[in-house]
């Protein structure tokens, strides 16, 4: 999926680089509270992964011990996180534009998305990107699909703040994400309209 959208840019994609905010009603368990940072949304599709979901009881060193990586202690501080539920055995590194390598989505100048090996041999020794999120699996939607469930008010769009896609406190992160629109989420009704 992500090869879908490697020659998209911000400029040219819709809501890419983006979150997504679920909406109090979201009717779909996986996507409860939820803040999905947009890596590509094109007349094509969309693809993205969620940054507020730690896959429980499984950490970075478990991972990297199943694909044969040797870990150092610097990879205990990583969470592994659910990214979305398609291809959910599949590795993406969501990070910052400072480590860019063949195979590197850059989807604008402050963030990158990275789906190989390498990213994650460098992660392990120290020489990755300076901030990652890493996930397992991502979510997905077909041509027209998120514009409808947008149009449907699931979905609140805001600005991706990299300190709050990037931050290590994954319970917060729906709250900010909120916050940075204005909103106070208490306020927040599952019931939408349209003026």
């Amino acid at each position: 999926m992500v090869d879908a959208f490697a020659s998209v840019g911000a400029a040219e994609g819709f809501l890419t680089g983006k979150c997504l905010v679920a909406m109090p009603g979201m009717s779909d368990p996986r996507f409860v509270r939820a803040v999905i940072y947009l890596c590509a949304h094109t007349s094509e599709g969309a693809m993205g992964l969620v940054v507020n979901r730690a896959i429980p009881d499984f950490s970075f060193t478990d991972l990297l011990e199943q694909l044969s990586i040797s870990a150092t202690p610097r990879c205990e501080q990583i969470q592994v996180q659910f990214g979305g539920p398609v291809e959910s055995q599949r590795g993406f590194v969501l990070h910052s534009a400072d480590y860019i390598h063949e195979g590197t989505l850059v989807v604008d100048d402050t963030v990158a998305l990275t789906a190989t090996l390498e990213v994650l041999r460098d992660m392990a020794v120290g020489t990755g990107p300076t901030r990652t999120l890493m996930a397992l699996g991502y979510a997905g939607w077909s041509a027209g699909q998120l514009d409808d469930e947008l149009r449907r008010n699931v979905w609140l769009t805001v600005d991706a703040d990299p300190n709050v896609v990037f931050a290590g406190d994954l319970d917060s992160k729906y709250d900010l994400a909120l916050r940075s629109l204005g909103v106070d989420p208490s306020l927040l009704s599952s019931e939408g309209g349209h003026a």
